[in-house]
């Protein structure tokens, strides 16, 4: 059916109009290396990554999946995510990974040095199974946003990102463990101030969705802004006894 599809209303790519995928390959360099973000509100609460700017190809790309209906952007995004999870400095069972992969270089302050992306030795392809699995925590949507979007749409990413790090002997868990209160307002155009006074008393932990014990836990989302929403996330964990060992977004803006 999906081919049949593709022949009536052939895909195009979601950001510069290319027919063939949802992301053209040119378009998906967008995705360069991991860096760090530094916000106030994180500071001394969290790491957090990302992988480009709020712009460009990237903000076409996001936006087109988060509010365009474009969920066939799920897996590119995911493999994108990825890639960059076998990157971050999540403690000495990402090093051993790394050592046991041959190309890849521990570097600076614990972080995995991967050959470049989309080079035919590099990325999750030269890595092996580790030794434990990573567990993703997905950023919680507004109840209302979710509803319009089809469903919890970092959720859907981060049951992407999973599948794509399955498929290259990572093992890796999807853990619902947040929730945000239907009164949470959309956080578009609210200073950090504002955020923070949005988030407060609205983030909760469900208990339901626990990360399994003894595993790495990643906060997957899809901006970093003011780190309002990260900081937040990673506080509501640990007063549920769940340590986070980094948040990684697709975006940073601000």
């Amino acid at each position: 059916m999906e081919k049949l599809l593709d022949l009536v209303i052939p895909r195009r790519c979601a950001a510069c109009g290319a027919r063939g995928e949802p992301c053209c390959a040119r378009c998906g360099r967008v995705w360069g290396a991991v860096r760090e973000v530094w916000r106030v509100p994180t500071a001394g609460v969290v790491r957090v990554f990302a992988l480009a700017r709020y712009s460009g190809v990237g903000r076409r790309l996001l936006i087109a999946y988060k509010e365009r209906g474009r969920r066939d952007l799920a897996p590119s995004l995911g493999r994108a995510l990825a890639e960059a999870l076998v990157e971050l400095p999540l403690g000495p069972a990402r090093a051993e990974v790394a050592a046991s992969a041959g190309a890849a270089r521990v570097g600076p302050s614990g972080s995995v040095a991967l050959p470049a992306r989309g080079s035919a030795s590099g990325g999750l392809a030269q890595l092996a199974a580790p030794s434990r699995s990573i567990c993703l925590v997905p950023a919680p949507s507004r109840p209302s946003a979710s509803r319009v979007r089809g469903g919890p749409h970092i959720e859907r990413l981060a049951n992407a990102t999973a599948r794509i790090l399955a498929t290259h002997g990572i093992e890796a868990s999807v853990a619902p463990a947040l929730e945000l209160a239907g009164g949470a307002r959309d956080a578009v155009g609210l200073n950090r101030a504002e955020r923070l006074a949005n988030l407060s008393g609205r983030l909760r932990f469900r208990e339901a969705g626990r990360p399994p014990p003894g595993h790495p836990v990643v906060v997957l989302d899809d901006v970093v802004t003011t780190g309002a929403t990260a900081a937040a996330c990673a506080r509501a964990l640990a007063a549920a006894g769940v340590t986070v060992s980094a948040v990684l977004t697709l975006l940073s803006a601000g």
